[in-house]
């Protein structure tokens, strides 16, 4: 299977990694980086399946990012594995100035008042909702009542503006990493394309003084 890993991690592991990943994140944006610049796909469609993955950190539907960005990616015939590692511009050290801006934006497009603390209770009010969900589920199968009054504050306060105003700042970096991508990869790709092609003609070099019985023979 591609990427699999051959030592299987804990979950604690992974939780910690995905925080913060081994080598720190500046080293996991480069690894990322280098991953979608060797993609064997045309420069055109790999930047599109960028802009699908980092339009895609600016939704608020967390947990089914690379669903998201999967599905645009394929309405925009762009490659769909780009998309996926690109949505990792939305990452621990981005999400609280994603979410912030998306925030702003939309109450301000929807001519509503924000939070003043906003940038401090964003996770806190995501995880309140997780929280109400995950008992709201277990009220299925017990005698608990389900509670839905702070999920539909949370809605009509966090997630409907953020949803909304997550539109614009989001087109508006996708297309720049858009525009920004298609042609470091295009030079990328004509280098790697040079390079291969004078270590091939080096290899056919070779292969002719063996069979010539130049000094590369016997």
């Amino acid at each position: 299977m591609v990427f699999k890993r051959r030592d299987r991690r804990p979950i604690w592991q992974v939780v910690v990694d995905f925080i913060y990943p081994r080598g720190g994140w500046s080293r996991a944006a480069q690894y990322v980086k280098h991953r979608v610049r060797r993609l064997p796909d045309t420069p055109e469609k790999i930047s599109r399946g960028v802009w699908a993955g980092v339009f895609t950190a600016f939704t608020p539907f967390y947990g089914i990012h690379f669903v998201i960005a999967a599905v645009l990616a394929k309405l925009m015939r762009g490659n769909i594995l780009a998309a996926l590692m690109a949505t990792f511009f939305g990452n621990p050290l981005t999400y609280v100035p994603i979410g912030v801006s998306a925030l702003w934006t939309g109450h301000w497009l929807l001519g509503t008042q924000p939070d003043a603390n906003m940038d401090r209770s964003l996770g806190k009010n995501f995880a309140a909702a997780a929280s109400d969900l995950w008992h709201n589920f277990l009220a299925l199968f017990s005698a608990k009542k389900a509670d839905w009054h702070g999920l539909s504050i949370f809605y009509d306060e966090v997630f409907f503006p953020y949803m909304i105003g997550g539109i614009l700042p989001g087109v508006v970096s996708a297309t720049f990493c858009y525009y920004l991508s298609v042609p470091l990869i295009a030079a990328y790709q004509k280098r790697r394309q040079k390079a291969l092609r004078a270590k091939l003609a080096q290899l056919q070099k070779k292969t002719a003084n063996v069979d010539d019985g130049g000094p590369g023979a016997g």
